[in-house]
């Protein structure tokens, strides 16, 4: 497989599986902040189109046409990263799909030794060739997919990479009870914790 292609696939499994921590969650569930810092599954989405939009777009020279959350609230640094009560489930899903056309068509025309310019990145590491910034994505929207499960776990217990592809052992929720109870065994023995 040639290098560029894969890339390409490596990066649409991780974004369809970030996509897929949304499926059958509540408009509340999706949006809701599930830790200190404000991180929603939704807002997760969101965050992914525009930085893609951003590194495998702008960044080359091929604009995507698309206003980005801090065009529109240049004083919000969190606007890529939450979704106000106006914007749709439906209108992030459209910049998702969007954001990752364009990035895969960025990927189709171009060669992977094409050097960027990533404005945002310290002057040494500004003018990184195409195949470091889709290494640097790829890698950046597995981090988010990892939050993603995490998140997804936190609101009603759905595991896995992807709902046909899990990735994990089979057990129900007697065998999961049983694991997590020797996991927190082991922690507790470890740090001479008395047990619980």
């Amino acid at each position: 497989m040639e290098t560029s292609t894969m890339l390409a696939d490596r990066l649409a499994g991780q974004r369809r599986a970030l996509l897929a921590k949304l499926d059958g969650l509540s408009e509340y569930d999706a949006r809701r902040p599930l830790v200190p810092s404000g991180t929603s599954l939704l807002g997760l989405v969101k965050h992914v189109a525009y930085i893609q939009l951003g590194y495998l777009g702008d960044c080359f020279g091929r604009p995507p046409g698309i206003a980005g959350p801090w065009d529109l609230e240049p004083d919000d640094p969190d606007a890529d990263l939450w979704v106000p009560a106006g914007e749709s489930r439906a209108d992030v899903l459209d910049v998702y799909a969007r954001s990752a056309t364009h990035a895969d068509a960025t990927l189709a025309a171009l060669p992977l030794d094409t050097v960027g310019h990533v404005p945002w990145w310290s002057e040494d590491r500004r003018h990184p060739t195409l195949l470091e910034v889709t290494v640097h994505l790829t890698v950046d929207v597995a981090r988010h997919a990892g939050q993603a499960d995490i998140l997804r776990e936190q609101l009603d217990g759905a595991i896995g990479y992807l709902p046909d592809s899990p990735n994990l052992p089979e057990r129900d929720a007697a065998g999961w009870a049983a694991h997590h109870a020797r996991v927190e065994a082991a922690a507790r023995q470890a740090a001479g914790v008395p047990p619980a």
